[in-house]
């Protein structure tokens, strides 16, 4: 059987007592030897995350501010979890940090790279405190200029890298650029280094360590008490998480699906509970949650076209969206009827672009209205069991209607793995809950 890769979330590591959590759960099992994480994150609700503060520091050297007063707050996070367990004055690891204190000039340096030394410097720190070799993610993971990750060279660096024996850590978050600079990956991005690196070692399972107890069914700030997901696929989770559900990075998925790795998330503070397992397959059959998970997120406007005769006209849908190509405006669903289109877009991509889009659009001829609907929420409601059980729809349906929430927006796939709602903005938690009732 193969080694245990452990990636810890900001929460895990906020703390000095949070990172001797950490030590416990990795001494519990030796094959846990694989530890990637993240910058410390808050340490109550009036706290800031270390990531967040880089962000800070770099936006005001950029107009030309004093960024004393916000990086001493990351000097002393880091000073203070050192001296608490013991490494004040010893480690490696903090001598650098005052270097770049002293010496680092923040015109200089890019936005990513000043991010991404909240990781660094966390992995310096735990690995001091593990007794485990630190390894740099800019050594052993690479991408390309967008972003992409150039998957031969990183899985052989790491490989090498990762290859001899006792515990290595690994900061997340970000890798190195063809140009040699640093590219950080999205937020929350440390959970896709945790995968990379599994997938590089070929890990017998991912653990992904948090402060929930697993993926829940529902929001917890908006259902109380909501229950834990005991097991789902890789197709689940990302649907769950691409709509909102914050406990795994919904690019996390990819490299651990391609080796068929599972993945377990875990809590920190309660490690004997059981989390959420995440397969490439799974069994419908063998578990009673017909719908494993209900998320959703508001910020999103219908454009919607109407024409005579639409389905006769071949190409119209097709010229729609090559529209939205060329405005730079990715759209997220295109439900139809017979004389109209409907295309699904985040607000953001319409900011600045909607009045040259719509002109566009209304170039095509013959078409009789081009407008943008906003305040619509979308709720995806997800489950393999949903493919083989009749009804499902109307229980969604059935559930909306009794609370008296208006359906705006209807979409399914053939896999039949989710079902897709739209509804005002004003009646998303009321819709959440409503559907959640239903089948919790």
């Amino acid at each position: 059987m193969g080694d245990i890769v452990c990636k810890f979330g900001g929460s895990s590591l906020a703390d000095a007592n949070q990172i001797r959590k950490v030590g416990e759960i990795v001494d519990a099992n030796p094959k846990r030897r694989f530890i990637v994480v993240s910058a410390p994150g808050k340490r109550h609700n009036k706290d800031d995350k270390v990531t967040n503060l880089l962000y800070q520091c770099h936006e005001a050297a950029r107009r030309g501010n004093d960024i004393t007063p916000t990086f001493r707050r990351v000097v002393e996070r880091y000073e203070t979890i050192a001296k608490n367990l013991g490494l004040c004055g010893v480690s490696e690891w903090l001598v650098e940090l005052h270097d770049h204190i002293s010496n680092m000039s923040f015109t200089r340096v890019s936005r990513d790279w000043l991010a991404s030394r909240g990781e660094y410097l966390c992995a310096k720190l735990v690995a001091a405190y593990l007794k485990a070799t630190f390894v740099d993610a800019g050594d052993g993971i690479f991408v390309e200029s967008d972003g992409s990750l150039i998957e031969e060279q990183t899985y052989n660096a790491l490989g090498k890298l990762l290859s001899g024996g006792g515990r290595y850590v690994i900061p997340g978050f970000y890798a190195a650029k063809p140009s040699g600079g640093i590219s950080t990956f999205a937020r929350g991005g440390s959970d896709i280094t945790g995968s990379i690196v599994a997938r590089a070692v070929k890990a017998e399972v991912y653990e992904n360590w948090t402060d929930v107890p697993g993926i829940l069914m529902a929001d917890p700030n908006i259902v109380k008490n909501a229950q834990p997901i005991l097991e789902l696929t890789y197709g689940e989770m990302r649907e769950l998480a691409y709509m909102g559900a914050t406990a795994l990075q919904h690019d996390a998925v990819f490299p651990v699906r391609e080796a068929s790795i599972p993945i377990h998330i875990c809590n920190t503070n309660d490690p004997k509970s059981p989390g959420t397992w995440i397969f490439r397959e799974r069994d419908p059959s063998h578990t009673p949650q017909v719908v494993v998970g209900v998320s959703g997120l508001k910020g999103y406007s219908v454009i919607l076209v109407k024409q005579p005769l639409m389905t006769q006209e071949g190409g119209h849908g097709l010229r729609v969206l090559e529209a939205l190509h060329r405005h730079g405006v990715r759209h997220e669903h295109a439900p139809s009827s017979i004389d109209s289109m409907s295309v699904i877009v985040k607000d953001e991509e319409l900011q600045g672009k909607e009045k040259a889009l719509l002109r566009d659009i209304q170039q095509f001829g013959a078409v009789e209205t081009v407008k943008v609907m906003p305040d619509l929420a979308l709720i995806a409601v997800v489950g393999l069991g949903m493919a083989h059980r009749a009804g499902i729809a109307a229980r969604v349906f059935g559930a909306l209607a009794k609370a008296r929430v208006n359906i705006r927006m209807i979409n399914q796939s053939a896999s039949e793995i989710n079902i897709m709602v739209g509804v005002v903005e004003e009646d998303f938690e009321k819709a959440i809950r409503a559907i959640y009732r239903e089948f919790a």
